[in-house]
């Protein structure tokens, strides 16, 4: 789980990073999972980040972390989400609910959460789709209350790390 730890954290902020955890645990097929925030920033992820000062991918000879990594599925996210928001307004869809592209290789789940953060899930081409949808539903159910400003922030800072 991406955070500094759970040392120092409320227990609204423990409990979602548990339920993330039990969703990339419990589901099968997923590969990586992100909660990003109605302005684009992480705020929670599946994959643990690099230690500071080391290698980076673009380095001679640094090993290349998987790629649907839970940065990269942040930044996917945001965009399909402001994509399919931008797109339901020109159709008067109303909002959007959820987003699914299914891929060769893989697939992009994307699901609103009430404040207006997005639930990220990449998964596994053969992965069964009404179970990964049925899981990201209920985290969406128990974490939509959880996840108000404060939290938010919390989250944010405990990303960040030591400065």
């Amino acid at each position: 789980m991406t955070a500094t730890g759970t040392f120092g954290l409320s227990t609204e902020a423990r409990n979602l990073q548990w339920l993330l955890g039990n969703l990339v645990e419990e589901v099968p097929g997923v590969r990586s999972v992100a909660v990003v925030s109605s302005d684009g920033l992480m705020l929670l992820s599946s994959d643990p980040e690099p230690p500071q000062g080391a290698a980076s991918a673009e380095e001679p000879g640094a090993p290349r972390g998987p790629r649907g990594s839970s940065a990269d599925l942040a930044t996917i996210v945001s965009g399909i989400g402001s994509l399919t928001v931008g797109a339901a307004r020109l159709m008067d869809g109303g909002g959007v609910k959820q987003t699914m592209v299914a891929m060769d290789e893989g697939s992009v789940f994307v699901m609103s959460i009430s404040d207006g953060s997005l639930l990220g899930v990449h998964a596994t081409p053969d992965c069964d789709m009404s179970v990964v949808a049925y899981h990201m539903a209920l985290f969406v159910g128990r974490a939509g209350h959880v996840l108000t400003p404060e939290v938010r922030s919390e989250l944010r800072k405990s990303l960040e790390g030591p400065r």
